[in-house]
């Protein structure tokens, strides 16, 4: 269970990683490409903070995580500027892909298609007998 202070915390360092992402990737890539912290979880001993990260398109994405982890210094030296008059100690950085809307798209089309999976046995994962 997360404390007020960890959820304060996190809130802030969502805000302010967004912009900090978003200046890198238009720094070091040409394309239009999309990164958006979807949500921060701080550690109890506010040392350690798990960003999950969605991107946009799919396809850049182990090629933007390198990215990060290379810069991983300055991206925490850039949040601690931000963020020095809030927080005492800039926790570690661990960024994690946020998968979640591709799960949704895959959901999405799978609602759309004519076959029933149900009806359709050749779809539905093979069980193993007891």
């Amino acid at each position: 269970m997360e404390t007020t202070r960890q959820k304060k915390i996190g809130a802030v360092i969502q805000q302010d990683l967004t912009v900090i992402l978003q200046q890198l990737l238009k720094e070091n890539l040409s394309g239009s490409v999309i990164a958006s912290v979807t949500k921060v979880r701080v550690s109890s001993d506010l040392s350690s903070a798990k960003t999950y990260i969605s991107i946009f398109p799919v396809k850049n994405t182990e090629m933007i995580f390198d990215l990060f982890s290379k810069k991983k210094n300055a991206i925490r030296h850039s949040l601690a500027l931000l963020v020095k008059n809030q927080v005492r100690r800039i926790p570690e950085l661990f960024f994690y892909n946020d998968d979640s809307l591709e799960h949704i798209d895959s959901i999405d089309n799978a609602l759309k298609k004519t076959e029933d999976p149900i009806k359709n046995s050749s779809l539905l994962p093979k069980r193993k007998k007891i």
